[in-house]
């Protein structure tokens, strides 16, 4: 789950905290997520995938396009292939902050401008609450397992292709 996420969430009960015993929060908990513990424990694999490129490396990117497919994002998955990532899509863009709750990889995240320019890089430990942050407002994030980015030679300025970005 996203810092994001998990602060919305937060800001939902707050107000609220004095009119629920703990089932009606347990309750308010599964209507916010859409699903029940189980299905939190279990990795999403089914997503929509995109081509997305990076100079001339292919990434095959599962998309996480809603608000319950970027809360799980690579939650409980315990591997995934060198050339796959997960891309999260936001409506507009905004500071975004990732933890590590539940995720077993490490993983690196990179913060995307509209155009596909990488704003900077984030390297994250499995299973921490670690907040890492996009250093400006961006619409896209893209997780690869750790060190994917690094051993490409690809630092933030290099620019993603993909269908997904708009060509300023």
């Amino acid at each position: 789950m996203t810092a994001a996420a998990h602060t919305a969430f937060a800001h939902l009960l707050a107000p609220r905290r004095a009119l629920f015993n703990a089932a009606g929060a347990a309750a308010l908990a599964v209507a916010f997520w859409g699903g029940s513990a189980q299905a939190q424990d279990q990795p999403q694999l089914n997503l929509q995938r995109m081509e997305l490129t990076a100079g001339m490396h292919r990434i095959d990117a599962q998309v996480a396009a809603t608000p319950q497919e970027r809360q799980t994002g690579l939650m409980h998955r315990k591997e995934m292939p060198q050339h796959e990532g997960m891309l999260f899509v936001f409506e507009q863009p905004a500071q975004q902050c990732f933890w590590m709750k539940n995720t077993l990889l490490p993983l690196t995240a990179a913060f995307v401008d509209d155009d596909g320019t990488i704003v900077n890089l984030a390297d994250m430990k499995p299973q921490t609450l670690d907040s890492h942050c996009s250093a400006k407002p961006v619409r896209y994030v893209l997780e690869m397992n750790q060190g994917w980015f690094a051993k490409k030679g690809i630092k933030a300025g290099a620019r993603l292709g993909g269908a997904v970005f708009s060509r300023k």
